[in-house]
């Protein structure tokens, strides 16, 4: 009985606190959503900074409320505001205003005022401006309006608005207008870096012509297109010279929204070396690339493909070239196919003297598939060409099948592909097989007729070399099973993958030399302790707003222009079908499970050829981390570690994870 008097007075005492708060405290307290002592807390923090109740209770109670919640109590919030004010209330959730509107009205009542007074204008019907106020009974807001609109002869009609909607609603015209800044300095920034058009008259004549094609490749002409004005034609010369020049790999004409922009990639990288053209040259530098290319000038809406011939330095350069249309005009991409700036032979690409033996082995077998794989521009094309200019002998009947063409080699018949004529790549590869020949190659592998063609020709005594598009060696498995080829036809033709990628030379002359931390050593699956006596290096990489200071002051490198990289060297991965693999692939096993097994049996992965790389000082750990690192090799070489690892504990033989016994001794136990 003596407990009784004690509850009640508990009771009370709850309803007492209770009682303190709103009708919306007290719902969301017999909601269980937080206590009395939270409630107070919260409210005393409304108080004290500002902030919303709604912000305060969830600050408090570290949990947000259901939004169920949340629309009650704004609704409440605008039932008391319309109470205490004597005004409409303002729902932007419920009126929904478009802002293209409030920004139209911001232009009669300032930002400044806005934000100073805490109001935004929201219609205007009949002279009459529509102003939601967080105080409407602010009578300075009130002079400001009326000082500001009448002399545009308007009246104002107040509104109610919460604290909340009123910052939400302004701060998302603020972003847009911060938005539309940034961008407006940076179409500022370009156009001051944007030639007139007045100048590239002379800009496009500060450097010579390139010398006039053979008579075969003479340049078409038109009339009445405006391509054939002498500054537009120096200005592409000036751009195909300057890439051959600098040794690039593909120029990319972009046209942008205010001006022009030209690419060139360089070593992989890509980089911005003249300044930015207006755009009004646009349509006739467009117009030019396509009739030096063979294109119709007359269609923008399809994307077309074209070649250009030029003599430079008294050698043939072709451009292989895409017209592309896109939201600011034609962008045009020419790829540089400079035969004679490249060196063909397995020696000079694979730096690794075991993937080289193990590669030339697989090029000398009379028949079976190789396969190169690797994204576009690796260098698969001269992989396969070096192979070629190994195999090319009197006595070897070679054919190709190509689009295009881009070596010439003595002594190989070469084809080029032609698919408006039905000259596709089954269909040559089905003549080919039709004229005695011992090695086949096919450009590219897209498709299941090709690679069910070349398969073939591989089961039926031809060494067929073709190309992939894949992330890795053992990915090209399954991408020949997407095609719809069986496992049974890759097992038994494939010899081998080659993946590769290129990765940039580190410049010899300014590289600087550093020894990594344990950490950076340890992410790459290093052991600093095996890493004693190797030199790795650095690229000493100027930026390109500091290299003009750097060569007038005499500190430029002469070698690499302050990049910190020349050249580029290779990286590949070499997967060799043996008869453990053939049965994976056969069993249609994971990508995963077929690079493990390779692993295990030594395949060096184009991580751990890379990194090879950086200990033999060829390139950087940046590079690295640029290139090859998102593969999956390191994850694969430390399982095959792991499993390299397991012994038995009685004759110390080395064991199979699955065995449950050693094969040897019987020994139902083993130790790592």
């Amino acid at each position: 009985m003596t407990d009784l008097p004690s509850n009640a007075s508990k009771s009370r005492r709850a309803l007492v606190v209770q009682t303190n708060f709103s009708p919306f405290g007290n719902k969301l307290i017999q909601a269980g959503h937080l206590s009395p002592d939270q409630m107070s807390k919260a409210a005393e923090e409304s108080r004290r900074t500002g902030r919303s109740l709604i912000e305060a209770i969830e600050s408090v109670t570290g949990k947000q409320l259901p939004a169920e919640f949340v629309r009650q109590y704004k609704k409440q919030q605008l039932f008391e505001l319309t109470i205490l004010y004597g005004v409409e209330s303002f729902d932007p959730e419920v009126a929904d205003i478009p802002q293209g509107q409030i920004k139209r009205l911001l232009e009669i009542v300032s930002v400044d005022s806005c934000r100073r007074y805490r109001f935004v204008p929201l219609t205007l019907e009949e002279n009459q401006l529509v102003v939601a106020m967080v105080d409407p009974d602010n009578l300075e807001a009130q002079d400001e309006l009326r000082r500001v609109l009448r002399s545009q002869e308007y009246s104002f009609q107040r509104r109610a608005i919460t604290l909340d909607d009123y910052q939400q609603t302004i701060s998302r015209y603020l972003d847009e207008q911060v938005k539309k800044e940034a961008e407006n300095q940076k179409r500022e920034q370009e156009l001051k870096n944007t030639i007139s058009l007045e100048d590239i008259s002379k800009f496009a004549g500060e450097d010579g012509e390139l010398e006039e094609a053979p008579p075969d490749q003479e340049e078409l002409d038109t009339e009445g297109d405006g391509s054939e004005d002498e500054s537009v034609i120096s200005l592409v010369n000036k751009i195909l010279r300057k890439a051959l020049s600098d040794g690039v790999s593909d120029i990319h004409v972009e046209p942008q929204e205010e001006s022009l922009r030209i690419r060139m990639r360089k070593d992989g990288v890509l980089h911005e070396p003249f300044p930015r053209f207006p755009k009004a040259i646009v349509p006739a530098l467009t117009s030019r690339f396509k009739i030096i290319s063979d294109m119709d000038i007359a269609e923008r809406r399809q994307a077309q493909d074209g070649r250009i011939r030029r003599v430079f330095q008294k050698r043939p350069v072709d451009f292989r070239v895409n017209a592309l249309p896109s939201r600011y005009g034609e962008k045009i991409v020419l790829r540089i196919l400079d035969n004679s700036s490249t060196q063909l032979g397995l020696d000079k690409l694979i730096t690794d003297p075991e993937t080289l033996q193990k590669v030339r082995d697989v090029a000398s077998r009379p028949f079976g598939l190789i396969l190169v794989t690797g994204p576009t521009g690796s260098g698969k094309s001269t992989t396969l060409y070096s192979i070629l200019a190994e195999r090319n002998d009197p006595g070897v009947n070679i054919s190709t099948a190509e689009d295009p063409i881009e070596y010439a080699l003595d002594g190989i018949t070469q084809c080029q592909v032609i698919r408006e004529k039905n000259l596709t790549f089954a269909n040559i590869l089905r003549a080919f097989l039709r004229q005695d020949p011992d090695i086949i190659l096919v450009g590219e592998t897209r498709d299941y007729e090709t690679a069910k063609t070349a398969i073939e020709a591989a089961l039926t005594g031809h060494l067929v070399l073709t190309t992939l598009h894949t992330n890795d060696a053992a990915g090209a498995i399954a991408r020949l099973d997407e095609m719809g080829v069986e496992p049974f036809m890759v097992s038994g033709a494939l010899l081998g993958v080659l993946a590769q990628r290129l990765m940039r030379r580190v410049c010899t002359e300014c590289r600087i030399p550093y020894t990594p931390t344990r950490e950076e050593l340890s992410r790459y699956g290093l052991a600093s302790s095996g890493e004693v006596d190797t030199t790795f290096y650095k690229a000493k990489t100027i930026p390109a707003a500091e290299r003009k200071a750097s060569l007038e002051a005499g500190e430029l490198c002469p070698k690499c222009n302050g990049v910190g990289y020349k050249g580029r060297v290779g990286v590949y991965e070499f997967l060799q079908t043996t008869e453990e693999l053939a049965l994976l692939i056969n069993e249609g096993a994971p990508t995963e499970r077929i690079k493990e097994k390779a692993v295990e049996q030594e395949m060096k992965t184009l991580l751990a050829y890379s990194l090879n790389l950086v200990k033999q000082g060829y390139t950087t750990f940046e590079e690295v981390d640029r290139v090859t690192f998102t593969d999956s090799g390191l994850e694969a070489e430390l399982k095959a570690k792991r499993k390299s690892s397991l012994t038995c504990s009685t004759c110390g033989a080395g064991l199979n994870p699955d065995w449950m016994d050693c094969p040897y001794c019987m020994t139902p136990r083993f130790q790592d």
